[in-house]
């Protein structure tokens, strides 16, 4: 299923993980990119959002899950995902690219407008079904990430930590970083209690991850 299948804390059947490879084959689809609370298409399919830090990986993982290479559009500039982004997956669920935080280039107003458009989509969407926290398993939890993590627990919207990049350490560096971030979050009354480990480029923990949204959104292949 991946190249590392110790690095996944997951129980998934043979015919989860097939079954969730056989949904995020379906045609995925860019919807549309929201600036304003009023411009979200409407409620009417469960959702799943990502969030992170600028250059975490947010587009390389979005695009692995579906297997399309250019769904999502990653950059060079920090902080351009600046809208709420909304993919399609054949009418079963729409996957949420949240804006970047972390960036330093652009400025406080902008910053700003962007991170409160974030919060506010996840106080009021009631087809929110989880938001996935990317962190770069190279570095781990940072202090720019407590204002996303207090965030999440405030809008009271089930989160789990996600390790992006994990094919750019060792084995028992995984281990290790996914073991310091459970116990980070442990006490967090939003975060789920998983880490997942991933590397986009590799494929590991995708098929988990595939497996976790499908059983999250309770979307039939």
């Amino acid at each position: 299923m991946t190249d590392t299948p110790s690095d996944s804390p997951f129980d998934f059947s043979e015919q989860e993980i097939e079954a969730a490879r056989v949904l995020f084959q379906r045609q995925a689809t860019f919807v549309m990119g929201a600036a304003k609370l009023e411009q979200l298409p409407e409620p009417d399919l469960p959702e799943i959002a990502f969030a992170g830090r600028s250059n975490v990986g947010k587009s390389s993982l979005i695009n692995g899950l579906v297997g399309m290479h250019k769904l999502a559009r990653a950059s060079n500039e920090p902080g351009r995902t600046r809208e709420v982004n909304f993919f399609d997956l054949d009418g079963k669920m729409r996957l949420v690219d949240l804006p970047g935080y972390g960036w330093a280039k652009a400025s406080k107003t902008t910053v700003k407008k962007f991170q409160d458009l974030g919060r506010d989509y996840l106080r009021g969407r009631v087809t929110l079904k989880r938001v996935y926290l990317l962190i770069d398993a190279r570095h781990g939890l940072k202090s720019v990430d407590t204002e996303a993590l207090d965030a999440l627990d405030l809008a009271a919207v089930s989160y789990q930590i996600v390790l992006t990049k994990a094919d750019k350490i060792k084995a028992h560096e995984r281990v290790s970083v996914a073991e310091k971030t459970l116990k980070a979050i442990s006490k967090r009354p939003a975060a789920f209690p998983a880490v997942a480990v991933t590397s986009a480029e590799k494929g590991t923990g995708m098929p988990e991850l595939r497996a976790e949204i499908m059983r999250t959104t309770e979307t039939a292949p």
